[in-house]
């Protein structure tokens, strides 16, 4: 079925790393984020989770706002 979509191969376990990344830049908390993919500690989801240009992106942001705002 992927093949036919033109996707790669991927395992479930691989949606659960992209779900972890998206909630993360939809800014859903990292603790909601564990809650979820019923994580018991923090370090396992952030092991799940990557940072991504948006994330990088947003927080420069952030910072910039809170300098020069």
């Amino acid at each position: 079925m992927l093949q036919a979509a033109g996707l790669r191969d991927a395992r479930p376990h691989d949606a659960r790393h992209t779900a972890a990344t998206l909630l993360l830049e939809q800014g859903v908390d990292i603790r909601v984020v564990q809650e979820i993919l019923g994580h018991s500690t923090l370090a396992v989801t952030k092991r799940y989770t990557h940072v991504t240009s948006k994330l990088a992106e947003d927080t420069a942001a952030k910072i910039g706002k809170a300098l020069w705002a």
